[in-house]
């Protein structure tokens, strides 16, 4: 047995390997664009074509997987998501919020989307669409490293002691910060707490601004963040920052007491 398969058990003690390759298979297909070959999925997970035959069958028969008649390439099916749909408290979340924030959108001339924290990420759990011609619109389940977006600082710096500990301590990016670099950010998250919100540069997207505004009370049971990403534009006519804001707190405090946060 290699040095890297003694390590990998003595992570794992409980592992089951046909479960993992299981979940390797679903993982990788629902970040895939385009179905994916018995051949392509072994390669990309490290694994034989022989290896993931019966999980890829399993997977079909239990209906987590769509299998083309003609090319026989897999993709994922929608049963995943309809089960994540049922997860308490996200699905009563997404129902309170989204006729709010279609309202929002509506208003502002902006998109929007509401994130939460999942795994020590920031994941975007709903969004409502503008009407605009042109808008940001930010995919629905997409994953963000919660450091290095403007939602992802806003639910850090709500979230209770333990949570903002455990999530630092399972940053690459926080742990490669320098002892002034930590204390520079305790600083910056404390601030956010008290505003509820903050506005700043989208890291990913140049000429896009994200307001970010808390969902809930700092510590609550549940905790999210309203984000609207701003679209600077030209010809088209553009909300002040300010009355975004005022529109953003009086749709974030709608949601609040929708769910008696």
């Amino acid at each position: 047995m290699t040095q890297s398969s003694k390590k990998q058990i003595s992570k794992n003690k409980y592992a089951v390997p046909a479960l993992d390759k299981a979940l390797d298979v679903l993982e990788y297909l629902v970040e895939q664009e385009l179905p994916k070959s018995q051949t392509e999925i072994a390669f990309a997970l490290g694994r034989g074509a022989n290896e993931i035959y019966r999980v890829l069958i399993n997977l079909e028969s239990r209906g987590y997987l769509v299998r083309d008649v003609v090319s026989g390439h897999y993709r994922a099916s929608l049963k995943i998501y309809n089960l994540s749909r049922r997860i308490s408290p996200i699905d009563q979340l997404r129902q309170c919020a989204l006729p709010h924030m279609e309202d929002l959108a509506v208003t502002i001339g902006h998109s929007c989307h509401l994130t939460m924290l999942y795994q020590s990420q920031t994941m975007v759990i709903v969004q409502a669409r503008s009407q605009a011609p042109m808008t940001v619109n930010i995919t629905e389940g997409s994953l963000f490293p919660t450091l290095s977006t403007i939602s992802g600082k806003v639910l850090l710096a709500n979230s209770n002691t333990e949570v903002r500990e455990m999530i630092l301590q399972r940053s690459e990016g926080y742990l490669a910060y320098s002892a002034e670099d930590k204390t520079k950010l305790v600083s910056e998250l404390d601030d956010i707490r008290k505003q509820g919100m903050l506005i700043a540069d989208n890291p990913f997207i140049e000429g896009v601004t994200d307001h970010g505004i808390l969902v809930g009370s700092a510590d609550g049971r549940i905790i999210a963040c309203l984000v609207v990403s701003k679209l600077g534009m030209k010809q088209q006519k553009q909300g002040s920052d300010c009355n975004i804001t005022h529109q953003m707190l009086k749709t974030a405090q709608n949601i609040s007491l929708q769910l008696g946060c």
